[in-house]
């Protein structure tokens, strides 16, 4: 091809993306002008299947830069996918398959959820774990993945902990495109933003390849040698200018975020050789060798599966719940829930091959190894480090993948993932997260350990279900109703034992249920640790007490059933915040402050949690 077509090519990527960006009268035109030649060359590298968006090994390409969606969007229109141009016009209007920031599946071609910074970085990280995770038991299973980010993605935290994950694990099909053009929406990235991205990536474990991002034999060359791994994961510093192309506006900050305006657009058109009063244009000759992405993606897709095992991949990927074995448990057993959950999470484990996952350096504390399992990559057992939001944001990229995921940590640390969490929840992705350690029970590590106001904040996140079981059985029967919820699931679990006080099977698909009948004029309502008190308390005073396992589920109930569950004065009792349950109660006896160090027996106690202390709160003792 030559250079004439390929600025050809590039020109069509940057007027596609200034249009939409100027039509909508919002976005950031600036990466896409930035970028542009890049993918021309990226176009001819990439292996993808835009006939078929999930086929199985596909590169993945992520844009951890959520923002260059105008680069997005024009490229999934020009490599195939199904993107209309109308859809390009109606960039990041109400109803359009093309919003402001890439959607998980709400457009075809959309790997996953990029809108906070860094979040793609780690998510691509964790696109290459299970790619190396499936291929030690699928070898035909060989593509790679790429991912594009800028100065913004790499000054994140996040990056940095994802990055040293996959330099430890020796990612070798991670190939991360640095866009590096040295500005920021403020200007210069340079007075906040001047360390050795070289030096730094070297030391995480990385191969550094470096490039000419306007030079389009250097990106070739560069490119291809990405694609060929020398058993490191791979970071290529592009070196861009922002807007290139962009008349009078080039290398300005001023185009990171809002329209070129007509008036450069046109001048810009004019200087590249296009018909300034065009607009949304794509020469034919340019689109043809663009869609050549499209047919080799289907010469791809056919010649795969012809040496591809595809029963023994599509059996990896089955999730038949009916063969798990659930653990059963004694009656009055005195079982924390973090220790019933690792036995459940053995089993199902052992039914459902694609199920894995790991802790933040606490897999002795949550319960979550899995026995008989080796670690990552020939096993199961994933280990994170004490890295949360990373490992949040892989378990996305799990999820995405196709596999069964859970991730785990104390409770109160579930502050440090909370971006990549409500990602999980807008995303719908089905994986889970094991919080344990969920109370003032947690005892001697004091307040700083001690999750207060987590419960209230987690059920604040819409289409994320918290489930926080009263007892083994519960956690058990919690577990049943959670594999068939399609979005994220959250497990409050104890550090401390707690007594069997429920049934060993039950149906808590409508999140809470009478567990005791009680004839005084009173209605208790906890869930977790608190049900047990809450019947202590309730057979002093003949009280009817409803177990709300997950107060999401209840929710989603018509007004009858909720009505059904409450007579009398309604009381909530939890030992955290618990402002939540004030829609259904009366009174909450809940946390108004942080907790304190102590025995876990005595710390409960002190804030109130305690028949003696309740029926007091109640009246019915002085």
């Amino acid at each position: 091809m030559n250079l004439e077509m390929k600025k050809k090519m590039a020109d069509t990527i940057r007027f596609l993306a200034a249009d939409m960006v100027q039509k909508a009268n919002s976005g950031h035109p600036g990466a896409a002008l930035g970028m542009a030649d890049i993918f021309v060359e990226f176009s001819d590298i990439v292996r993808l299947t835009p006939h078929n968006p999930k086929f199985v090994n596909r590169d993945r390409v992520v844009f951890s830069g959520g923002h260059a969606t105008p680069l997005i969007y024009s490229m999934l229109y020009l490599w195939g996918y199904d993107i209309s141009m109308d859809d390009l016009k109606n960039f990041r209007q109400l109803g359009s398959k093309t919003p402001g920031h890439p959607e998980f599946g709400h457009t075809p071609g959309i790997e996953v959820t990029t809108g906070p910074l860094g979040q793609g970085v780690a998510n691509a990280v964790g696109f290459a774990m299970a790619k190396k995770f499936i291929s030690n038991k699928f070898p035909e299973i060989d593509h790679k993945v790429w991912c594009f980010c800028g100065d913004g993605d790499l000054e994140e935290g996040i990056s940095y902990e994802a990055c040293s994950i996959a330099g430890a694990n020796k990612l070798e099909d991670l190939v991360i495109i640095y866009d590096s053009n040295n500005i920021s929406i403020e200007g210069p990235v340079k007075p906040v933003f001047n360390e050795d991205i070289k030096g730094r990536f070297e030391a995480q474990g990385f191969r550094v390849l470096e490039m000419n991002g306007h030079d389009y034999e250097d990106i070739k060359k560069t490119l291809i040698k990405a694609r060929e791994s020398d058993g490191r994961p791979t970071l290529v510093i592009a070196k861009t200018v922002i807007a290139r192309g962009a008349v009078g506006l080039e290398g300005s900050e001023k185009t990171h975020g809002a329209p070129l305006g007509e008036d450069v657009i046109k001048k810009s058109k004019e200087a590249a050789g296009f018909d300034s009063e065009k607009t949304f244009f794509v020469p034919e000759d340019a689109l043809i060798r663009f869609r050549c992405v499209k047919e080799k993606g289907e010469l791809l897709e056919t010649e795969w599966n012809k040496k591809a095992n595809l029963k023994e991949i599509e059996e990896f990927f089955d999730r038949d719940f009916s063969k798990i074995n659930w653990p059963e448990f004694e009656e009055g057993a005195n079982l924390a829930t973090r220790k019933s959950n690792g036995a459940i999470l053995n089993a199902i484990s052992k039914a459902i091959p694609s199920f894995l996952g790991g802790s933040a350096d606490l897999a002795p504390s949550n319960n979550t190894h899995l026995n008989g399992e080796d670690n990552f990559p020939y096993g199961k057992n994933l280990h994170f480090g004490i890295r949360e939001h990373a490992m949040a944001a892989i378990n996305n990229a799990f999820s995405a993948y196709g596999l069964l995921p859970y991730a785990a940590t104390f409770m109160v640390f579930s502050d440090y993932l909370r971006g990549a969490l409500r990602i999980s929840a807008l995303s719908s992705h089905k994986n889970y997260w094991i919080f344990t350690h969920d109370s003032i029970a947690v005892g001697e590590d004091g307040p700083t350990h001690e999750p207060v106001e987590h419960l209230t904040a987690l059920r604040a996140i819409p289409n994320l279900y918290v489930m926080r079981p009263a007892d083994a059985n519960e956690n058990v029967n919690c577990w049943r109703a959670a594999l068939n919820i399609d979005a994220p699931v959250v497990f409050a679990l104890t550090r401390q034992g707690l007594k069997n006080v429920t049934l060993k099977e039950n149906d808590l698909s409508k999140g809470a249920y009478i567990l005791k009948e009680g004839n005084a004029d009173i209605t208790l309502l906890a869930s977790g640790s608190e049900v047990e008190l809450a019947m202590e308390v309730a057979n002093e005073i003949d009280a009817r007490v409803v177990s709300v396992p997950c107060f999401d589920l209840l929710e989603e109930q018509p007004q009858e059933f909720k009505n059904s569950l409450f007579k009398g004065k309604v009381v909530a009792i939890e030992a955290a915040r618990g402002l939540e349950w004030y829609k259904y109660a009366d009174m909450v006896i809940g946390m108004n402050t942080f907790g304190a160090s102590g025995k876990g027996g005595d710390v409960y106690k002190h804030f109130g949690f305690s028949k003696d202390a309740i029926l007091e709160k109640l009246g019915y003792k002085k």
